[in-house]
């Protein structure tokens, strides 16, 4: 008796399945949480080159940016709602669209101005204290980065390390965070903007002031918006998610022909942190 039929079954059910297991992806994705790896220095000390996170879709609502490829099958937003003082967010980058990650500090209406390194809101300035500093390993073909050289001491192993100086910051909501500040940053020709010296800005209605926590190496609000720079002031429909928790990180290590160095790799004290 020929097993053609059963085979053509198994098959078919194979299909089904891969099907069904892609619509729940599809909207796991789109509505309720979606992935973000971080490539950059700004949101240093909390979030790290080679840091892996999940954003949660939910908090600011639904629009066609919280679809796969931003398919237009949700006309404007749907479960709107403004993001509060502190969130750390994914947004699209009003100019170019690349997704970026940066921390919410300027509402609609508020004036935000950076004197002499220190942010102020609305005329006051928020609390910056300084605390310990975040200690990093130096890498071999960056040491502590271009023009840090200075923060490089020598660890209890034998080599070196980066000694960065940091701060803790408390906005008016009593969200507090750790920021970096290296000292004066140097004023912007290009951009005709001094990152910790600034004009005030006044944010309008349906946008936000972003910034990165690493201070002096931040494209942000600070800067007009342009493709690949400054994201200027950002419009609330650009929100995508809010950054949850961290499900995986490494230092840069690994080699993805090499299995064993996923494992040693891996900053495991990172795995599975809040955000």
């Amino acid at each position: 008796m020929s097993d053609k039929p059963e085979k053509k079954e198994s098959l078919g059910s194979f299909a089904i399945f891969c099907l069904k297991l892609a619509v729940i992806v599809l909207v796991f994705r789109s509505f309720v949480f979606t992935s973000f790896n971080i490539p950059s220095e700004s949101m240093m000390p909390r979030l790290l080159v080679g840091d892996y996170l999940f954003a949660a879709k939910w908090p600011y609502g639904y629009s066609s940016r919280s679809l796969p490829y931003n398919v237009p099958l949700i006309p404007g937003r749907i479960f709107a709602s403004t993001p509060e003082r502190g969130d750390i967010v994914i947004f699209e980058h009003p100019i170019d669209g690349t997704d970026y990650i940066k921390r919410v500090i300027g509402l609609p209406g508020d004036q935000i101005q950076m004197i002499g390194g220190v942010l102020h809101i609305n005329g006051a300035a928020v609390q910056k204290d300084r605390i310990e500093d975040l200690v990093l390993p130096t890498t071999v073909d960056k040491g502590c980065g271009s023009g840090r050289s200075h923060f490089t001491q020598p660890s209890a192993d034998g080599g070196f390390e980066c000694h960065f100086p940091q701060f803790r910051e408390t906005l008016p909501n009593g969200v507090s965070y750790e920021v970096l500040d290296f000292g004066q940053a140097p004023f912007s020709r290009e951009w005709n903007v001094s990152p910790d010296n600034t004009d005030t800005y006044i944010v309008p209605e349906g946008h936000l002031f972003m910034m990165g926590d690493n201070r002096d190496n931040s494209l942000d609000s600070r800067f007009p918006a342009a493709a690949g720079n400054g994201v200027g002031f950002v419009p609330e429909e650009n929100v995508i998610a809010r950054a949850s928790f961290m499900y995986f990180s490494t230092d840069g290590h690994a080699d993805w022909i090499k299995p064993w160095t996923w494992f040693t790799a891996a900053r495991w004290g990172r795995i599975g942190r809040g955000i």
